[in-house]
């Protein structure tokens, strides 16, 4: 008998206590290629992602890392793009592809029954690829004009000059492309990038869904028979990061309104404060309920949204405060971002914001484990960042258990207007 709801009566509220992160299943194939499974679906069908270690850290030249990988199941030896998607298409299936700063991912999802027939084409696509000449002038003219658009936009403009001055315009994360640095880009540039940096040894296989020995020997049967060894990635930048916070405003008389980008290089997941400042970057801008969105756009109205954000990649990271406001407003708009940082600075956060960020934080942080594909896609994050899973256990607890006095350290130690750089985008002379 189903028992009948009070819907007058609200729901009691229970307190997360424990977070648990799956553990996944190791399989290395006969070629040293690991499989990391996680294989808790209730359905036949599965993800299957193909993660190679490679992207702007390792590109002989700017832009090929990502064309690569756009561009690889454009043509095999055996079918053009437009075979390849309609044999992908006909058995259901979806092929994405995930170009990253530090990685370039193939992602399969599918039914089992039809990985028999898709595995050969996937295995084609990634070790084959033709790379065919047509492809790459509509994908580079495509893209052109696309960024020339993009480029219209202040948002983008603030957020591509912040990133090129808290690296510089030489590093793999700092360098901008424009619609002429497409133009340099070869069909020889990919061969050569494809060659060189997809190996057996920096390809990892991230598997979620429900799967069975008849899956793994099959990825066996293709993927655990190449033996191909390439360079293992790495990222040498000389002088790096000696640069001075500063302030700039770059005009733009045609644009309704300004963009603001507040920032500081940071640190990657393995630094010893990285726990600390994912929790930080929440209260201040990190969700619906923080300090600059209560106070910029709920009690101020100076902007429809504003948000703080904790990027992270392999090597390196940065934080940045993010916001568009009308070009009269932008003074004010600072004004109450940086009174928001000194009041982190100077005073205790009070026990129920402190609650509540925590039951927020741990409630995002089960919603990001909803299902198998999901959990694997966390599992990826720290695996392919060489992480231990560990972390993410430690980053449990640090969130049950921080204190105020660890937020305002924190925010001295790290949001110091003088280590801030500001950047403007918008407005009149």
């Amino acid at each position: 008998m189903i028992k009948k709801l009070n819907r007058k009566i609200m729901p009691s509220i229970k307190e997360i206590t424990k977070i648990t992160l799956a553990t996944p299943q190791i399989i290395t194939l006969d070629n040293g290629i690991k499989i990391y499974l996680i294989n808790t679906g209730q359905q036949d069908a599965c993800k299957i992602e193909f993660f190679f270690a490679t992207g702007r850290p390792d590109e002989h030249k700017r832009l090929v890392a990502k064309s690569t990988l756009r561009l690889i199941k454009d043509g095999t030896p055996q079918y053009n793009s437009a075979e390849l998607a309609e044999k992908i298409d006909f058995y259901g299936a979806a092929l994405n592809l995930n170009a990253q700063l530090d990685a370039s991912s193939i992602v399969l999802t599918a039914l089992n029954k039809h990985l028999y027939n898709l595995i050969p084409i996937v295995y084609d696509i990634i070790w084959n690829p033709t790379f065919p000449d047509y492809e790459l002038e509509v994908y580079k003219k495509n893209n052109q004009e696309r960024l020339k658009l993009e480029l219209l936009k202040n948002d983008l403009l603030a957020y591509r000059k912040f990133t090129e001055l808290i690296f510089g315009i030489d590093h793999p994360y700092g360098y901008n492309s424009y619609p002429e640095t497409y133009n340099d880009i070869h069909r020889s540039d990919l061969q050569q990038h494809h060659f060189e940096r997809f190996g057996s040894n920096n390809c990892t296989i991230f598997i979620s869904g429900k799967v069975g020995n008849e899956e793994i020997n099959l990825l066996n049967q293709y993927f655990g028979k190449i033996n191909k060894i390439v360079k293992p990635q790495s990222l040498n930048v000389i002088n790096n990061h000696l640069f001075e916070s500063q302030k700039i405003k770059i005009f733009n008389e045609d644009s309704i309104q300004s963009s603001i980008k507040i920032g500081m290089k940071c640190f990657n997941r393995k630094h010893p404060d990285y726990n600390g400042m994912f929790v930080l970057n929440t209260i201040i801008g990190g969700y619906f309920g923080s300090r600059l969105m209560l106070n910029l756009r709920e009690d101020k109205g100076y902007t429809y949204n504003i948000y703080s954000s904790l990027d992270t990649m392999k090597y390196d990271g940065y934080f940045y405060i993010s916001t568009d406001t009308s070009h009269g407003l932008v003074e004010k708009a600072k004004t109450e971002i940086y009174r928001e940082i000194n009041i982190l600075q100077d005073q205790l956060m009070d026990p129920t914001e402190q609650k509540m960020v925590k039951n927020y934080l741990l409630g995002n942080l089960l919603t990001m484990m909803d299902g198998p594909y999901n959990t694997m896609d966390v599992v990826k994050t720290y695996i392919s960042e060489d992480i231990d899973l560990v972390h993410f256990d430690q980053l449990v607890q640090y969130i049950q258990n921080f204190n105020a006095e660890d937020i305002r350290a924190l925010a001295n130690k790290y949001l110091s207007v003088d280590q801030l750089w500001e950047i403007t985008v918008g407005g009149k002379h």
